[in-house]
């Protein structure tokens, strides 16, 4: 006999506790904006502004990430973040920062370039350091100035915007106008839940700050959500067509449970390979690896436990004219609606 990880024949009602679901998902997300009012969006220097430092150390110079952020702190870079590449015994690291010293800050008001007054930060950082720990080979510079960081955010936002109205007209295309309010929702309830727990995760020191590594995590967590919704979907409607005149929420519910084995084993094998970038692959790669451990729990959870309560919704009280019953299967096939 085969293993069977989830049993084909489960029947669970996954809609009758909808009401629950939604509410649990609509206090997590209020927590969330609570969040960001009390404590602010961690933003990187991509979105805010600021400079990236790369550097090697020569053979015989020791050092650790405390160290040069000590070294960091005490030059009046505060907020500096270093992050080491590779090993623990490597020796290229990467010094982050956003806010100017306070002794630059004249010369940043009087009207002095950034690309100037970024280099001058640089200059002032790297002597720091060989003073204090030794020599090294500089890699890289990278500057981000306010003006870019904010571009970086509008077109942050329109990406995610632009994504969402792509979804509703490829739902509307694929399946029905009816079917694509609940796969955006879906979507929408997947990415304020994500950043919810990003800005209380950040505050309790995890350093996890919005960036181009978080956008693209979002992102792709918003194609993983979208992909298991439209699994579902394309049950129900298989479902619909075979049952025309079946109780709408029992339809639902069978077709939830139907892909509840393809479900988990996406949703699994997407954890392992997620956990392994988590585990291994370093400080460079966390904030991603990170919103992406969270979006792929979401994102299964809210195609199970929103996507289709919100199309049962939407069918109940908006499916029909005139008491008639609403169509939601491919051909028109009707489809009967219980009494809410």
């Amino acid at each position: 006999m085969p293993m069977e990880i989830v049993s084909h024949d489960m029947n669970i009602d996954f809609l009758g506790r909808r009401s629950l679901w939604i509410g649990l998902s609509g206090l997590v997300i209020a927590l969330g904006i609570a969040a960001t009012l009390l404590w602010g969006m961690p933003v990187g220097i991509d979105f805010a502004g600021g400079t990236e430092f790369q550097l090697r150390f020569d053979p015989g110079v020791t050092a650790d990430e405390a160290q040069l952020r000590a070294v960091a702190v005490g030059a009046g870079f505060l907020d500096a973040e270093v992050v080491r590449f590779g090993e623990a015994d490597s020796a290229d690291f990467l010094i982050k920062f956003k806010a100017l010293p306070e002794d630059e800050m004249a010369a940043a008001a009087a009207g002095e370039a950034d690309g100037l007054a970024a280099n001058t930060r640089v200059a002032r950082l790297q002597s720091a350091i060989r003073e204090s720990i030794g020599s090294f080979v500089e890699q890289r510079v990278e500057f981000v100035g306010p003006k870019v960081g904010a571009d970086l955010r509008r077109d942050g936002a329109n990406a995610m915007l632009m994504s969402a109205i792509a979804i509703l007209i490829y739902i509307a295309f694929r399946f029905s106008s009816r079917y694509a309010p609940g796969a955006v929702v879906a979507l929408i309830h997947d990415v304020l839940v994500t950043s919810g727990i990003l800005v209380v995760a950040n505050h309790l020191g995890l350093r996890v700050e919005f960036d181009l590594q978080v956008l693209a995590a979002l992102l792709a967590i918003v194609g993983y959500s979208l992909n298991d919704t439209i699994i579902i979907y394309d049950r129900i409607r298989e479902n619909l067509e075979l049952q025309p005149t079946a109780d709408l929420e029992s339809v639902l519910n069978l077709s939830v449970n139907q892909t509840m084995s393809r479900t988990v084993l996406t949703a699994g094998t997407t954890l392992l390979a997620v956990l392994a970038l988590l585990i291994f692959g370093g400080d460079v790669i966390f904030p991603f690896s990170f919103t992406m451990l969270i979006g792929i729990v979401v994102g299964t959870y809210s195609s199970v436990f929103i996507a289709a309560p919100i199309l049962l919704f939407l069918e109940r009280r908006y499916g029909g004219t005139k008491g008639k019953p609403g169509t939601l299967a491919r051909g028109g096939a009707t489809v009967k609606r219980a009494r809410a």
